[in-house]
């Protein structure tokens, strides 16, 4: 039987024979994948000649291409179409493959070849990825004794065991709860939302409609919903994902801190947060945390003139109730609705999904010259679609959107690779892949929120960060960059959905086919920080506590812990952290943001200075501040350090004021 991962893929846009992949072929390619990448990496590590960069870390970067390709393609599926036994092969394949890393990295033979690679006549891409490979062995490892080098071969293995039990059992929780609606439990929604319910009950076999634990599903019913009881019932559940029964995660929560802090400690870091953000752009955990600090007070402080003005809403109104974080999200609409004529329900049908699709390809057009054509593929899954970008005619990679919630699916969104650019194996170009949790309508459009709107344009600035890289070596190509830097793409990117020029030209009834009126763009930009003193709360709470729990003393009780630190900021009773600890798959299902989701807001320091910069021009599109945004980072990768890329294109530190001022927690106007 012939496997299709194996062989380098036949469609002219590089993309799998999803038809032909079943579950079992990933067992075996994993197994080919893994031989061949240390056969790869034996080879280098026993090279009698003189290490050199092309027979070192040339020959490092050409290993693993297989093992590569399969992975991306294995963990994608995972993550957006999971089954029992792709769970099965998950849970293998975890701990199999931080082995391998570990072996990898704690080679002291390879090590000492990439330590006595010269570096004089490097270019300075050369000397950049000759740098990072050095501080990837030794963050790894490679300079502890005999012991160490076990004790952290052994570490990372549980780790990644950890992360996928963490992960899965988020999942189980997502897709086996449920709120059972009949008609009369529908009062205040609207049709959206009744028709992405009835959508959700059909695919769960029950009759009438269906609240899951999908954010596409939750937060539109505490906004709509008349029914405080099942408000609440729906919110409890939701906050309360990864801490009940056989899917308690709050014990792997636990183990996962100790064994991260023991790697920190055997690395000669005080603790995981001090180790983690050392080659970050923050440097030290107190830097993080002082940047949330200046953010907390000030939107504490607007929360409670927030929830001063809801409590009084709810005396209006006769309600005998205290505000509960049940309700926010339901009287702050009916809050926005007084203050600024605006109803998410009416705002709603601007945003279908192809308009807003529209809207993204054309911002890439006028910035970048970039243009996107749809193809006839067959992918993953039958709601998935993908598109060719070119430029002036030529193939610069294809994009991969997979917009749906269903209940194979983590919940949230995300940006992937299935393809890294590169040019030291030929000039190869990404294949990036959106993946979005939206309701989908059981009919026609699929309207989205604003805030989806902003959603999918954040996951397409990722994307354009991957399809605009051009580098020579695969592992600083796109998205490969600090982790607190790699959020700037994004979150720069959501800017230009609410510019007057995109609204006006995209943002159209869908019924109709109307532009959104002058008024209603108008009111939609009035009203973008309102609200915000609960955003930011419910986020600076998440990124205190992730912050927290790295930097102390191993526990039994994170989520006890959890509690101690929200005391201990004053975290308002009537708002929750967006991310619990139990469920907070961002920290713990992997490693990628654990002691790093302040990033989001060091990250958004410097997209609001980064628009400025168009703005500053009187042009948001100005196509000359667009080449250097391209040129320093874009296309860049991680070719220099984050301060460095990010001097290069502004000329000076980011200056918080502009965020500040975004957010609506300090005086100053944003540009019309």
């Amino acid at each position: 039987m012939t496997n299709p991962l194996l062989d380098a893929p036949a469609s002219p846009h590089g993309l799998p024979d999803w038809p032909a992949i079943r579950p079992a072929h990933f067992r075996e390619a994993f197994d080919a994948a893994l031989a061949q990448a240390r056969a790869e990496i034996a080879a280098v590590a026993a090279n009698p000649a003189p290490a050199t960069f092309v027979n070192t870390i040339e020959a490092l970067e050409r290993s693993g291409a297989t093992l590569e390709r399969v992975a991306a393609l294995f963990f994608s599926l995972v993550g957006t179409d999971s089954t029992p036994e792709l769970e099965a092969i998950q849970t293998e394949m975890a701990p199999r493959l931080a082995r391998f890393s570990s072996e990898t990295l704690l080679d002291q033979g390879l090590f000492a070849r990439v330590e006595a690679v010269p570096e004089d006549g490097l270019t300075a891409e050369q000397a950049r990825v000759l740098t990072l490979a050095r501080r990837r062995f030794v963050r790894a490892g490679a300079r502890l004794d005999d012991a160490g080098r076990a004790r952290m071969g052994e570490i990372m293995e549980r780790l990644a065991a950890l992360g996928v039990k963490f992960g899965q059992n988020l999942l189980a929780d997502e897709r086996g709860w449920a709120l059972a609606l009949d008609e009369a439990d529908l009062d205040g929604l609207p049709d959206f939302l009744i028709d992405a319910a009835a959508g959700a009950a059909r695919e769960r076999g029950m009759a009438g409609w269906a609240i899951t634990l999908s954010r596409s599903l939750i937060e539109p019913f505490l906004t709509f919903s008349t029914r405080r009881d099942l408000r609440e019932t729906a919110f409890r559940a939701w906050i309360a994902r990864g801490e009940q029964g056989e899917t308690d995660n709050r014990a792997l929560v636990a183990e996962t801190l100790r064994l991260r802090r023991e790697r920190a400690n055997l690395l000669g870091f005080r603790d995981y947060a001090a180790y983690k953000l050392d080659p970050e752009m923050a440097k030290t955990p107190e830097a993080a945390r002082d940047l949330m600090l200046r953010v907390w007070a000030p939107a504490k402080a607007r929360a409670a003139e927030e929830a001063e003005r809801l409590r009084a809403l709810i005396a209006e109104e006769g309600g005998n109730h205290p505000l509960e974080p049940w309700d926010w999200r339901f009287y702050a609409e009916k809050v926005r609705r007084a203050d600024y004529a605006l109803d998410e329900a009416a705002l709603k049908p601007h945003f279908p999904l192809s308009g807003v699709l529209n809207a993204a390809f054309d911002v890439a057009g006028r910035l970048f010259d970039l243009s996107f054509r749809e193809i006839d593929a067959a992918l993953h899954h039958a709601d998935a679609r993908a598109w060719e970008a070119t430029r002036g005619g030529v193939h610069v990679g294809v994009l991969v959107g997979d917009f749906f919630n269903r209940a194979s699916k983590r919940s949230g969104a995300w940006c992937g690779s299935w393809r890294r650019q590169e040019k030291l194996r030929g000039d190869v170009r990404p294949v990036t892949q959106i993946v979005c949790n939206f309701a989908k309508a059981g009919a026609g459009e699929t309207l989205l929120t604003f805030d989806d709107a902003r959603t999918l344009f954040h996951e397409f600035g990722h994307a354009l960060h991957n399809l605009l890289s051009d580098v020579t070596y695969p592992s600083i190509a796109g998205t490969s960059v600090a982790r607190d830097f790699v959020e700037l793409p994004s979150q720069l990117y959501e800017h230009w959905l609410s510019t007057p020029e995109t609204l006006k030209a995209h943002a159209r009834h869908v019924r109709t086919g109307a532009p959104m009126p002058d008024a209603l763009i108008g009111k939609l930009r009035a009203a973008e920080t309102f609200n915000q003193g609960f955003a930011t709360v419910e986020y600076a709470a998440s990124a205190l506590v992730d912050l927290a729990l790295h930097a102390a003393e191993p526990m039994d009780d994170p989520f006890a812990f959890e509690a101690q630190v929200l005391a201990e900021i004053g975290m308002p009773a009537e708002i929750t952290p967006r991310h619990r600890t139990p469920h907070f798959a961002h920290v713990f299902s992997g490693e990628g943001y654990a002691a790093g989701y302040y990033s989001y807001m060091w990250s958004e320091v410097m997209d609001a200075d980064a628009f400025a910069a168009f703005e500053e021009t009187g042009d948001p599109f100005d196509r000359e501040t667009a080449r250097r945004l391209e040129a320093a980072i874009l296309s860049a990768g991680g070719r220099e350090e984050a301060d460095a890329a990010w001097l290069a294109f502004r000329g000076r530190a980011p200056d918080p004021q502009a965020m500040l001022v975004k957010r609506g927690l300090a005086p100053g106007r944003r540009a019309a």
